[in-house]
């Protein structure tokens, strides 16, 4: 039987956002996009799936690396795009992050996804790509959003960068050339990490996986051959 390859959504998107990448897969593997439907950091921990991979982007990166530290071997191994293991100055991400929250739940849903998309970190996404999205993101209840936003946010999110060295799979951490912040914390990681290898995709922003899905594909191929026993005639 094929491995399983469990995508995972990151804030205020659905499982499919991954169907690019995950159905130039599907010939290979048995791809499922993951769809959470709670809205707490401890909750949404629960629905990360343990197995073969987790290709996880952003906030849902973020709690995948969460969970597999709570299970170092639940996991084949673990792809993390747009993700860092931790910021610095947590207090003030957790103001900012409270801010927004609180704007969130008193407005409506269509203004908060036309804020949420005018966020410089998606400044390389054209209008075309946003606009694939926005059914997924008006999909959501403000409230709900807020929710999430207090307890799985940066702010709220204890920083893990002294226990990276626990993880014992295979890692692979993927950003965006464009996506500096995060390309830094990918570098960083992979030093902190006993088996990770970085990718940078070129030209690409924070959501490399939208703005170049076949690449993104192709690295993860990649990546999944080295480390996944595949029935080729599956």
């Amino acid at each position: 039987m094929a491995p399983t390859v469990t995508f995972v959504p990151g804030f205020m998107q659905r499982g499919e956002a991954w169907e690019p990448v995950a159905g130039a897969l599907a010939e290979r593997y048995r791809v499922r996009c993951l769809d959470f439907t709670t809205y707490t950091f401890e909750e949404r921990l629960e629905e990360i799936p343990g197995g073969d991979t987790v290709v996880a982007y952003s906030m849902g990166g973020r709690i995948a690396l969460h969970a597999a530290l709570r299970a170092p071997g639940a996991f084949t191994s673990l792809v993390l795009v747009g993700v860092s293991a931790g910021v610095d100055d947590r207090d003030a991400r957790r103001r900012s992050d409270e801010e927004l929250a609180a704007w969130i739940e008193q407005h409506p849903i269509d203004e908060v996804v036309e804020r949420w998309e005018r966020q410089p970190v998606f400044a390389t996404q054209s209008d075309e790509l946003r606009a694939r999205q926005r059914a997924g993101r008006l999909s959501h209840d403000p409230s709900d959003l807020a929710r999430l936003l207090r307890s799985a946010g940066q702010g709220a999110t204890p920083p893990v960068w002294d226990r990276l060295h626990q993880l014992r799979r295979p890692v692979l951490l993927m950003a965006g050339e464009r996506d500096e912040p995060y390309v830094e914390a990918a570098h960083r990681m992979a030093s902190l990490i006993p088996d990770a290898r970085v990718r940078i995709v070129p030209g690409a922003g924070h959501a490399p996986q939208l703005e170049r899905p076949q690449l993104v594909a192709q690295l993860l191929d990649e990546h999944l051959a080295d480390h996944l026993v595949v029935d080729r005639e599956t």
